[in-house]
């Protein structure tokens, strides 16, 4: 069994590429299942008071995941694992999983366990708008007490994924969120005649989830004789090695966590349902991000980096220029049709049992002020890796925080006048973070093109005008063939879906062809070889 781990290398240049295709398929697969949860969830609870609840419950321990799993944690321990690793012995390389296992997993335990005491206060720390509502509250500090060990779970999750990604082994990690989906699913549907309150079933299908996802990774490790034994010793050489790496991403990593943490305070003042109506829509305009904006970024990074030590400079530009025109190509469109459709799309999927049409025109509102920022959300995916690829972690992080810092601002700057005037507090927060989007980007984009490692390639007027002119007819024939609300909430369900395929293949088709009849050949689309410089745009 030692055997197999010192053979386990991570892939080369085309393995990394196969290796891309295979997690982005997988991430795709998730995202439809998330979509396919989503409207489970929305006609079960709808957008009441227990639903806020809910998602509040759901919440908390996301945020903090991205601290303890996927976030600052993981930044850290993954190239001490692979120095671990280069060294060559097994046994110090058990050692340290170990030693993580036990001071990252007894942490997590005793925050665990304060939470679940004092879980009232993290309920007025993260929604004190419920304070003056005692049921709502009462509720919320119920589940979270049923949720919160999530957290655990799941960053433990994170930490086995973690070591699994950094001996090749990528699919298990990347299915494991399928299985959240699933569980909450099977709660909705099958749990939920169980509880004397059914919302209940969802807490209690995260919490299960948690357990699932952890366990589904211990085979994999099993094999690579991997599994950690937890062992607290905090005085470690390489504990104390990634808790010094952690500081400067926890500085970014908690700026983050702020930020969402004033989004998630702010929206629990609103009417209820207005958490529910910004999650709807958050998990909309991510659809198309979270397939095609983190593919490309997954693709791009590993070339970005072999041109960067190979010094290829002109190849490095070009596969940013490759990316920034393909991020164009899919989201300029996506976030038009999204906003043209906003309302169709949220009946169609959404409007059903407990969510009401009111509940679908005000998560559209939402949806389309996300939708306005859906290209910068795209831009960022694909503008970050190149300061990662040369090893800038500290420019996107100083720009991440400027941008953040906007949000806030512009949280308060927006929220408090809509939801005066029209009654619509949570589109000002949506909107204030597609604005901040747009920031980040642009100071991206600038960045990388005052340092001259990113050198527009010729003919952008002409990619340009023919990208908008493809996006304005498919604009045209979505706007005549689309039918007024009254008619779309009219018809029943199968009618409804029909429609909804027809406009969207109508809309596809005529952007498609407007392409074509406009000189665009999309085999020039491809991705530039590996020492190409950049080229002319189509």
């Amino acid at each position: 069994m030692a055997e197999d781990v010192a053979d386990a290398q991570p892939p080369g240049q085309g393995g990394l590429l196969r290796s891309s295709a295979l997690v982005g398929s997988l991430t795709m697969l998730s995202r439809v299942l998330g979509l396919v949860r989503d409207i489970v969830v929305a006609a079960f609870v709808g957008a009441t008071a227990q639903a806020d609840a809910f998602f509040i419950a759901f919440k908390i321990p996301n945020f903090l995941r991205r601290l303890f799993a996927e976030g600052a944690f993981s930044q850290a321990f993954v190239p001490v694992l692979a120095d671990y690793r280069e060294a060559g012995s097994t046994a110090a390389v058990q050692g340290l999983i170990n030693r993580v296992a036990g001071v990252l997993g007894g942490t997590l335990l005793a925050l665990t366990a304060f939470a679940i005491v004092a879980a009232p206060v993290v309920t007025a720390i993260f929604a004190p708008g419920f304070i003056s509502q005692a049921e709502k509250f009462a509720l919320t500090a119920d589940m979270i007490r049923i949720t919160f060990p999530y957290l655990m779970l799941i960053s433990l999750t994170g930490f086995c994924g973690a070591i699994l990604n950094s001996y090749g082994r990528f699919a298990v990690p990347a299915f494991t969120p399928v299985l959240l989906n699933l569980s909450l699913i099977s709660g909705a549907l099958v749990a939920a005649p169980w509880f004397e309150e059914p919302v209940f079933a969802l807490a209690w299908a995260v919490f299960m989830a948690g357990v699932v996802q952890l366990l589904f990774q211990l085979p994999s490790l099993y094999r690579l004789d991997l599994v950690p034994r937890p062992i607290w010793d905090t005085r470690d050489e390489g504990v104390r090695r990634i808790m010094t790496l952690m500081v400067p991403a926890l500085f970014g990593v908690s700026v983050s966590q702020i930020n969402l943490l004033l989004d998630t305070v702010l929206a629990s003042f609103l009417p209820t349902g207005s958490i529910t109506w910004l999650y709807l829509s958050d998990r909309l305009a991510e659809l198309p991000l979270g397939v095609f904006g983190v593919a490309i970024a997954t693709v791009i990074l590993p070339n970005l980096s072999a041109h960067r030590a190979a010094e290829r400079e002109g190849a490095f530009s070009a596969t940013l220029d490759w990316a920034v025109r393909s991020v164009l190509l899919i989201g300029v469109p996506a976030a038009t049709a999204l906003i043209l459709l906003a309302e169709p799309i949220l009946i169609t999927l959404f409007q059903r049992d407990a969510l009401t049409p009111f509940d679908a025109e005000m998560a559209s509102l939402s949806l389309r002020a996300y939708c306005v920022g859906l290209v910068a959300f795209m831009l960022i995916k694909v503008l970050a890796p190149g300061f990662y690829a040369r090893q800038d972690t500290r420019t996107p992080v100083k720009i991440g925080i400027i941008a953040m810092a906007a949000n806030m601002v512009m949280n308060l700057a927006f929220v408090i006048p809509l939801m005066h005037l029209w009654n619509t507090g949570h589109v000002g927060l949506a909107l204030a973070t597609a604005l901040a989007a747009w920031l980040n980007a642009g100071l991206l984009l600038r960045g990388l093109l005052r340092e001259g490692v990113y050198v527009w390639a010729p003919g952008w007027r002409r990619y340009l005008v023919r990208l908008l002119l493809a996006t304005a007819a498919m604009g045209v024939v979505l706007t005549l063939l689309d039918s007024p609300v009254p008619d779309w909430q009219a018809h029943s369900a199968s009618r409804r879906i029909l429609d909804l395929v027809l406009l969207v293949a109508a809309g596809l088709g005529a952007y498609v062809l407007a392409h074509l009849a406009l000189g665009t050949r999309f085999r020039e689309l491809r991705s530039p070889p590996a020492a190409s410089r950049p080229r002319a745009l189509p």
